[in-house]
């Protein structure tokens, strides 16, 4: 066996229909992204036998490095049957000799291989495949596990929400909590809306990203990196913009109605003379009523402030072979009460589902479960889908020059710390310049 470059239509052919493996974060467009945004340089590489038929492949990003040397990346490991050990051993094998001749100091996978998972009632499910095993074999073949983190100290997510689109939209709704059902029925009673965007939307949907970023504490890009990433995967119509949309007028006319309702309600009782239902009944009608008022109230208030119309959330789904993932989501925190946000999650699982692909994932979670845990809150949201939580292998490295390793494993989290708290800091100027 032996590695090969192959062309990106070959390369992107082969991976997209793996049956195994496959992964946005593993295909042609994202190389090129990459490249373009990040200066990775992307090698497209097939593992190939005699009769040259491809038995594996792997996106390489090369990271160039002072000195003249450079690290690899396959996102999300190589692209092969993992219960293979042979191939695993000779894919490994070929990847080091290809990053050895170009002075790699160490070469990073982190494969999509769950290590477990639980389903929406936190059962265990069993896997049909021993990941231990995996785990064990990797590091026969030379690799260093890095260990099994609990937040977001890898370059990918550890852990995330998946929703089987196997199921029927009927059973994936029974899983949603309680609570989720209500704001969803909620937001599509107020009249609320969700369409898909165009690049025209992009943004506004960064302008969202911003407030969400500063809001709870975390750095995203700058606003060309979603523009380039949104032109370089709808080449072929790979990344969808959801945006859940208010319109004020539309929910005050709706408002409108119920209270019109609510009134004739009461006005059809007898005024005197009630039994004790009857006045329970009363009670309770007028107390909707006096909501109700203070509902039209306060989104005729957010209509002289914001417009007829707002744009509360912006969601960025992937997609890829049989998979979509959300892998950003851009939310105002106004006019939370409309559960707009809500209502967008729901279009988009029912638009993944109806495309007939397979899995829908969240793209990313924590596995840090404490309440004193600031992403504890970002968990729980999650949850409420009823997905399974899954728990990645994690993230493996092949040392190839330990000194220089060690030198990079010291200097590079100094470094990336200092440039984290200046993109901090822009975050919340840009956001306070948005409010």
């Amino acid at each position: 066996m032996k590695l090969v470059e192959l062309d990106e239509k070959k390369f992107d052919n082969y991976v997209k229909n793996h049956k195994e493996k496959s992964h946005f974060l593993q295909s042609a467009a994202w190389g090129k992204f990459s490249y373009k945004m990040r200066n990775l340089k992307p090698y497209y590489l097939g593992l190939i036998d005699e009769k040259e038929e491809i038995l594996g492949a792997v996106l390489l990003l090369k990271k160039s490095l002072p000195l003249g040397l450079c690290y690899f990346y396959a996102p999300r490991g190589f692209v092969i049957n993992y219960e293979d050990e042979n191939l695993i051993k000779n894919i490994t094998k070929e990847t080091v000799k290809f990053a050895k001749k170009r002075r790699a100091i160490f070469v990073k996978i982190d494969p999509d291989i769950i290590y477990r998972k639980e389903n929406y009632l936190e059962e265990e499910q069993n896997l049909n495949y021993d990941s231990k095993k995996i785990i064990e074999t990797l590091k026969k073949v030379g690799f260093r596990h890095l260990g099994f983190t609990k937040d977001f100290e890898t370059t990918q997510p550890r852990y995330t929400f998946r929703i089987d689109l196997n199921q029927s939209m009927e059973e994936i709704e029974s899983h949603f909590s309680k609570t989720t059902k209500q704001r969803i029925n909620k937001a599509i009673k107020l009249g609320t809306e969700v369409v898909i965007g165009t690049e025209e939307d992009v943004h506004e949907f960064y302008h969202l990203m911003v407030l969400t970023e500063a809001r709870k504490d975390f750095v995203s890009q700058k606003e060309d990196y979603y523009q380039n990433l949104y032109e370089i995967f709808n080449e072929e119509n790979k990344a969808t913009l959801f945006l859940g949309k208010v319109n004020l007028d539309k929910v005050i006319e709706e408002g409108k109605k119920r209270l019109k309702k609510i009134i004739s309600e009461i006005e059809s009782m007898p005024t005197e003379n009630l039994s004790k239902s009857a006045k329970t009944k009363l009670n309770e009608l007028t107390k909707q009523k006096e909501k109700e008022k203070e509902e039209i109230e306060k989104y005729k208030v957010a209509k002289e402030k914001y417009g007829k119309e707002l744009i509360l959330n912006a969601h960025w789904i992937m997609e890829y072979g049989d998979k979509a993932w959300v892998l950003y989501a851009g939310n105002h925190n106004i006019l939370t009460e409309t559960y707009t946000n809500y209502h967008t999650y729901f279009e988009h699982i029912k638009y993944c589902k109806e495309k007939g692909l397979k899995t829908y994932d969240q793209f990313g979670t924590i596995g840090n479960l404490t309440k004193d845990n600031p992403r504890l809150g970002l968990h729980e949201f999650k949850k409420k889908f009823g997905g399974d939580y899954v728990e990645f292998i994690g993230e493996f490295d092949y040392i190839t020059n330990h000194l220089m390793y060690m030198v990079f494993t010291r200097l590079v989290p100094f470094y990336r710390n200092m440039v984290k708290r200046k993109a901090k800091k822009e975050v919340h100027n840009e956001a306070s310049r948005s409010k």
